[in-house]
């Protein structure tokens, strides 16, 4: 079949292909999982599912799904368990699953926790009247989406949980994504995931690819060895774009196979 990837990426894939410890981090919900109006729903493409496991099995090659979504949330929608080779940083970064060693958490305090569940308890109440809007509880705060609202309930849901948080947590971190804003308080981000993960394996290389505002942190973070994909329209920091969930599914077979061809 012919390639549908433009020069740029072909050359972005032969220079990562190269380097000795490659790390391919990519984020999940509308990277390699369409975007769902049922988060929970949510599952990898059969394509994209295929270049994940061939990356998995090429040589000198380590995997890893990097995500907003809280741990146990990521484990179900990517359908991973405790046989999987595949690396977790859930959280934008704050809660890791690693083979061999299960979850590592960087923990929290209690008075945090306490301060989270009244929040979203608050934010939960305030918008119960509005069709369509949805309080997704996470590990360090909680989601907004409005993914199934007008617009005009989308708004009045953003404007009520942002003077909420604003009176009663100023400190936390506010992200906003594909019809959803998220509140934390932990501030990792995706850059400080890629980060952690880079140090703990030691690799020489990573690719990262992602489709939201909550990934640009991570391709802006990433040096020249590096390769970001964009997938899908948006302003970006990454070198290479792509339109779309089965071109990137290219690109990783791609990679898959050059990774094969050098190392084996």
């Amino acid at each position: 079949m012919t390639s549908t990837l433009t020069h740029q990426a072909r050359e972005g894939v032969a220079r990562v292909a190269a380097s000795d410890l490659l790390l391919v981090a990519l984020d999940f919900d509308g990277t390699l999982s369409p975007l769902a109006d049922d988060p929970m729903s949510a599952r990898m493409l059969p394509a994209a599912r295929d270049a994940v496991d061939a990356l998995v099995a090429a040589p000198d090659t380590v995997v890893a799904f990097v995500s907003g979504r809280s741990l146990v949330d990521l484990r179900v929608i990517a359908e991973h368990d405790d046989s999987s080779r595949v690396l977790l940083a859930g959280s934008h970064g704050a809660e890791f699953w690693s083979p061999g060693e299960g979850i590592l958490s960087h923990g929290e305090d209690d008075a945090d926790v306490a301060l989270r569940d009244a929040l979203r308890t608050h934010a939960e109440r305030d918008t119960a009247g509005l069709e369509g809007v949805w309080i997704e509880p996470k590990t360090f705060g909680f989601g907004v989406h409005t993914r199934r609202a007008t617009p005009e309930a989308a708004a009045e849901a953003n404007r009520i949980v942002d003077a909420i948080v604003a009176a009663e947590a100023p400190q936390w971190r506010r992200r906003t994504g594909h019809n959803i804003v998220e509140f934390a308080f932990r501030h990792e981000g995706k850059d400080s995931a890629i980060a952690e993960l880079r140090e703990r394996l030691g690799a020489d290389a990573v690719l990262f690819a992602g489709d939201d505002v909550t990934d640009e942190d991570a391709l802006a973070s990433l040096g020249d060895d590096d390769l970001g994909v964009r997938v899908g329209d948006g302003e970006t920091a990454a070198a290479v774009r792509v339109p779309d969930i089965a071109a990137l599914a290219e690109l990783l077979q791609q990679l898959a196979a050059e990774r094969t061809r050098l190392r084996s």
